[in-house]
């Protein structure tokens, strides 16, 4: 659902400064420009990109489908008889400094170097997935995983869904659903870590696991990404307003806003409200490893048919 939103954002936003024409099989924008030559649509350099696109996802989006786990062994051992609505408030704030800080992440990826933003992304990440382990007492979760966290992953998501839409236009959604199998995988692989490697080595330890995967994965995505199109004029990466005086973009835009709080709620919550019904801690954690098993075809699979059928078709 996330990668849908995405692209067809992106998409609209394209159209609304290009001019592109509503049938979604004309190749040309209102200035004549043929997309089928401007975006090279594949190749060694553009699929490496969807490959760095892919290391940036797996623990930004990766640690955000594993929240339920993380939230059920918090709330069962860290922060053990505190009310779960208050231990909520660490994972939300993961949530929405990632997608809040998109407004600006968004502009400052036109207007400048990638690595702008990837650099402190990767570093940040990692400094929280590394503090996470360390972290007891309700403040520390909340300001390394939450604060910091959020922030993190922020800078490595959008840069990255960004720069694949340098590279594809025909198959935009393909290449990007390609890329948010990784939020799917670390959602599967995550889960499992602390499963089973948890009650053998420790929270912590299964945890730093966790950050070391990070490490290179950041790594690579700062390596591989690039940007293809040249910086926007606005240099200062000010946040525009002005698509939004396009009504079928405002509409888009406030329809992404609704979904996106409901969207992650069974993410955050399946495992910790199965414990609260009397499951098994170990079946419940399984639970959101098979919730993200499900989505990782899902999401090949809507992005292909989406490329032929129309982004907003596959939507409804």
């Amino acid at each position: 659902m996330t990668m849908m939103m995405a692209t067809s954002s992106k998409e609209t936003n394209d159209d609304v400064q290009c001019g592109v024409q509503s049938d979604e099989n004309d190749t040309t924008d209102s200035h004549g420009h043929d997309h089928d030559s401007t975006y090279p649509e594949g190749g060694f350099q553009a699929w490496t990109v969807v490959l760095g696109a892919w290391c940036a996802m797996v623990p930004s989006m990766g640690l955000l489908n594993a929240l339920a786990v993380l939230q059920a062994w918090i709330s069962e051992h860290q922060l053990r008889g505190m009310p779960e609505s208050a231990v909520g408030w660490i994972f939300s704030t993961y949530s929405f400094f990632l997608f809040f800080c998109g407004a600006q992440v968004g502009p400052i990826f036109d207007a400048y170097d990638i690595r702008l933003l990837l650099v402190p992304g990767s570093v940040g990440m990692v400094a929280a997935v590394m503090c996470l382990s360390l972290s007891t007492e309700f403040y520390q979760l909340f300001l390394s995983f939450g604060v910091l966290g959020g922030i993190s992953a922020s800078l490595l998501y959008y840069p990255s869904v960004s720069a694949i839409s340098h590279w594809f236009y025909r198959k935009r959604s393909l290449a990007t659903g390609l890329s948010f199998t990784a939020g799917g995988l670390g959602g599967v692989a995550y889960p499992l870590i602390i499963l089973y490697q948890a009650p053998v080595m420790g929270f912590p330890w299964s945890i730093r696991i966790i950050g070391f995967v990070t490490v290179i994965t950041t790594a690579l995505a700062c390596f591989l990404l690039r940007k293809r199109l040249p910086p926007s004029n606005v240099k200062r990466g000010s946040i525009d307003l002005k698509a939004l005086s396009n009504p079928k973009y405002a509409t888009v835009t406030a329809a992404i806003f609704l979904v996106e709080f409901a969207v992650f709620i069974p993410y955050t919550y399946i495992s910790s409200y199965a414990i609260s019904k009397g499951m098994d801690p170990q079946a419940a954690y399984r639970l959101n490893t098979l919730l993200n098993a499900g989505a990782i075809p899902g999401r090949v699979v809507a992005g292909y048919f989406a490329d032929r059928f129309g982004v907003f078709n596959i939507l409804i």
